[in-house]
Parts: C-alpha cells; structure tokens; sequence
C-alpha cells in the first residue's frame, strides 16, 4: 500500500487565498487587519519563523507591526508593550513568539496579551473556550490539522484517534477539538505521552494517528494500522536534514494517507495564522 500525500502547502494555499479575500473585504470597509509580531532575543529559528509569518501576513493584506527586543528586555518592559498593542486600535491580532528567554515567565506574558487579540489562540481564556466548544480562535496548528483533515476528506466522524503528546501548543487542543460534536471532529481520541506504558498498542488500533512528541523517527511503520491516516507535526533538524516524528518513508507503505515533513503541517500553521487575525479583526470590526 502506498499512501496519499496529504499536500499541506496546497491546502494551505486555499486557506490564503480564503484570508485574503476576507481581508480585502475588510479593508474595503475601512479596517486594515494588523497583526503584531514581538520577538524577544535573537534565536536564529525564530526570526525565520517571525520572518515567515510577516511575510505571508503582507501577502494576504494584513498590516504586520514588528517589536523585536533584546534578550535582555525585563519582564516588565515586554508586559508594558503588550499593554500598549492591547489598546491599540489598528492591531487586532498579537503574536509572541515563543520560547522567551528564561528570565521571563512565559504564563504571565500569555495572560498579559487581550484575549480578543491572542492571533496564537493560547490564552488561557480561549484554551477554555476551545474546550467547551466555544472557541472565540483555535492554536493554529491544531486549527490547521483539522483544516487538512476537513480538506483532504479523512473522516473524523466516530473515527479512532491517537494523539501522540501532550504539549499546550498541539496535543491537548487537537486532542478537545476532535472530541467535540461537528465537521471534522465527533472523534474518540486518546492522549499518549511519557507515561504511556505500550504506546504501539495505543496506535494499531487508530484510523488516525497525529504525532506531536518532537522525536525524530519515533513512530514506525509497525506501529500503524495498515490504511490509517497519519499526521505527523514535528519537524526535527537532523544530519539528515528536516525530518518529522514519523519515519515517513517506511510509514508511508502502511498507512492510507500520511502528511510529509517539510510540506504538511508546517504551512498549515502560518495559514490559520493568518485565519486567525482576519477572524478577530472581524470580530473587532462587529463589536
């Protein structure tokens, strides 16, 4: 069996091009959606990805306000901005990039960003949101799974899944957005993680498997039931350049249909990116 490709840059590309109609209609209205980007230190990964996301912010017409800071910003100088992009009128979305230096409390700043601008979807207001159904904006990796999955015709509806980790960021809201009743989701899903005692047995037994552990390799083809659907979120540097958590090229001679890394997710997550800062400038203009 040879898997279908499940092409994230092409889907992601619908997604832009969804955003940018929504976005010109938006200005056609007087409101330029912005999106703030603050980057704290000089993590060489970060500004590519602080880079990136501007990048298609313009593409799609979105104004991007960019706040790098030293690595040696206080806390208090960091929250005093955020302050100052929350009342903002023209920014209606506001991204952090993390991690932060570790002299910074990463849950403060978090807290600090106004739940009705939090581009990211990780304020704690929002992550309850998310799970009670409600949500205002999803994280956007999670958000871009389910776009694929929605896209790419895999069906959620009483289907299997295994969510292999745990993190705030992927696992735990992919985990509440499949279990919840509509399109893409009304899924059974299982949360692995360290604590797994025999994860194999875990993952026979999905009709969807989303990796998420940041292990290069760590799910194997023997670990997949044959015609499963695999979604694999890490993107791991090695010797032998990007790989993902799955072992792709093995896994893809089981599984139905399996995501590539690069090219799968990773576009995904700067496309709901985008999603996500149209949507509050929406929101913003109805209010």
């Amino acid at each position: 069996m040879t898997a279908e490709i499940i092409d994230g840059k092409r889907i992601a590309a619908e997604v832009r091009a969804e955003v940018a109609e929504r976005a010109e209609a938006l200005s056609e209205r007087g409101v330029r959606p912005g999106l703030a980007t603050v980057l704290v230190g000089d993590d060489p990964a970060s500004k590519v990805y602080v880079s990136s996301k501007q990048k298609a912010c313009a593409e799609v017409g979105i104004a991007v306000s960019d706040h790098p800071l030293p690595a040696s910003t206080p806390q208090e100088e960091l929250l005093d901005l955020l302050d100052r992009l929350n009342r903002d009128p023209d920014v209606h979305g506001i991204l952090v990039q993390l991690p932060l230096p570790e002299h910074i409390d990463e849950g403060a700043v978090l807290l600090a960003v106004d739940p009705a601008k939090d581009a990211d979807g990780f304020h704690p207001q929002n992550l309850g949101r998310l799970l009670a159904g409600e949500p205002v904006v999803a994280p956007a990796t999670p958000a871009g799974i389910q776009q694929m999955l929605l896209r790419a015709n895999i069906e959620t509806n009483g289907a299997e899944v295994v969510v292999v980790g745990r993190s705030n960021i992927v696992g735990k809201p992919i985990a509440a957005m499949l279990m919840q009743r509509g399109p893409g989701a009304n899924a059974t899903v299982t949360v692995c993680h360290t604590g797994t005692r025999d994860l194999p047995e875990h993952t026979r037994r999905a009709d969807i498997v989303i990796a998420a552990i940041g292990r290069p390799h760590a799910i194997t083809a023997p670990m997949l039931k044959p015609g499963a659907c695999v979604v694999d979120v890490g993107i791991n540097r090695t010797e032998d350049g990007l790989v993902g958590d799955v072992d792709f090229k093995a896994a893809a001679e089981v599984a139905g249909a399996i995501t590539p890394v690069p090219g799968g997710v990773g576009p995904m997550t700067i496309a709901m990116l985008l999603h996500n800062t149209v949507l509050l400038a929406e929101r913003s203009e109805s209010a």
